[in-house]
């Protein structure tokens, strides 16, 4: 089958998804988990040749530990999958509500985006919620995972077709495509896709917008921060940067670059590096951080780099405004926070930092769709419209207006028979 006969087929089952109900949805997102536990060995298995293939190829420690689809990891998709079965269905939500007039009114009720077409990177596991996430939300998706993934993407997307279908869902609302080439058919098919997220680096988010008609929800480079203000719990910001950077260094909301105040920088950065060599973190830092601690020297190039791997860039700031500009500088508008004991501080950076996710004493690993309680993500958007940070069920959803009125016209209003009431209802749509 083409990439245009998929596309077909997926608008097709997308109008048809649209109006599946709330309990068949639900039911396949059960059946999906109880197939995933059941094909454990298969599903390793296939995995492992995509590991072997991939160690053959050098592919960097990082990506290889995204790769890997382990018995703990597809336990942890199910237990993902059965959450979000638990959340409330958004489709079909009455956003707002308004009486044009006495039997006239207007309804803003939540639908689903139709069929989106996401590009992400070797984690089989994205491939599982990201498909979970538009069968909760009503939409049909195309996958395009990365090659190194290849055999562990097409196990996946075959069970999840296969049993999403066997519970009542329609046929072809999932779509799997496995090659650039397939990639670029996709780019021009604006009559079948309705939107596109690319994950990856801010260079390949620009060539999908430049090589498409598709509204694009742009998820860049993750060059997340963590500044530690002088009025900081040291012992609090020494856990919350060990954390931020190590907890899982291989993914978009770890921390990349260490700001922190002068005040308090002799104090802490030993503290600091003591928690990051515990994981065999390599530092780089400015001249101030130099005379500190011992690091290799930070250049340009470092504030503007997403390791993800364990690697950090330091740096040394002597007012906080100074931490605000760096990052709004060299950030990419992911997820940034600061460490301090200072509400006004904290306030102050809260507001002017231009990121999607800003937080206050808490680490940047937060920032993801399954601890904000969205049924994980398709990616996390630096976008300013539409959705913006995690996203969830409702940024895979727009709208539509329902009208229900009772024979009135246009006509009767504009010659001043009749007059608009315009009042808030605050009700549901009833149909």
């Amino acid at each position: 089958m083409s990439i245009q006969q998929t596309a077909e087929k997926a608008k097709a089952a997308s109008k048809l998804m649209a109006a599946v109900d709330t309990n068949t949805k639900n039911d396949a997102l059960g059946k999906i988990a109880e197939a995933l536990e059941a094909n454990t060995d298969a599903i390793t298995a296939a995995n492992k040749e995509d590991l072997e293939r991939a160690e053959k190829g050098n592919l960097a420690r990082a990506l290889l530990k995204r790769l890997k689809f382990d018995g703990d990891k597809i336990a942890g998709v199910c237990r993902g999958l059965r959450s979000l079965a638990a959340l409330e269905d958004p489709v079909g939500k009455t956003l707002a509500s308004t009486e044009l007039d006495s039997g006239l009114e207007l309804y803003k009720v939540a639908c689903p985006l139709g069929v989106v077409g996401v590009i992400f990177e070797s984690r089989p596991d994205a491939l599982v919620q990201i498909s979970s996430l538009c069968l909760k939300s009503g939409n049909g998706v195309l996958l395009k995972g990365g090659s190194e993934a290849a055999k562990t993407n097409r196990i996946l997307a075959d069970i999840i077709s296969r049993v999403s279908v066997e519970a009542g869902l329609p046929d072809g609302w999932i779509g799997l495509l496995e090659t650039r080439e397939d990639v670029s058919a996709m780019l021009g098919l604006d009559n079948c896709v309705d939107l596109i997220v690319p994950r990856g680096s801010n260079e390949f988010v620009q060539f999908i917008m430049n090589n498409t008609n598709i509204p694009v929800l742009g998820h860049a480079d993750g060059i997340c921060h963590v500044y530690v203000d002088r009025q900081a719990d040291l012992d609090m910001a020494a856990e919350i940067t060990a954390d931020s950077k190590c907890q899982y260094p291989a993914v978009c909301n770890a921390m990349e670059t260490l700001l922190v105040h002068t005040d308090i920088a002799e104090q802490f950065l030993p503290a600091a590096k003591k928690a990051l060599d515990e994981y065999g973190c390599r530092l780089k830092g400015c001249e101030k951080t130099q005379k500190i601690i011992e690091c290799e020297p930070a250049d340009e190039d470092d504030w503007q780099t997403e390791y993800l791997d364990y690697e950090l860039s330091i740096k040394a700031v002597s007012r906080m405004e100074d931490a605000i500009e760096h990052i709004n500088k060299y950030g990419s508008g992911h997820t940034d926070a600061i460490v301090s004991s200072d509400e006004a501080a904290a306030r102050k950076f809260l507001s002017l930092v231009d990121s999607a996710d800003v937080f206050w004493n808490a680490s940047t690993r937060f920032s993801d769709g399954f601890r904000y309680g969205l049924g994980a993500e398709v990616g996390i958007s630096t976008n300013k419209i539409h959705a913006r940070g995690p996203v969830g069920l409702e940024g895979l959803l727009i709208y539509k207006w329902l009208l229900l009125g009772n024979g009135q016209t246009a006509g009767e209003y504009a010659s001043g028979q009749r007059q608009f009431t315009h009042k808030t209802l605050g009700k549901d749509c009833p149909l």
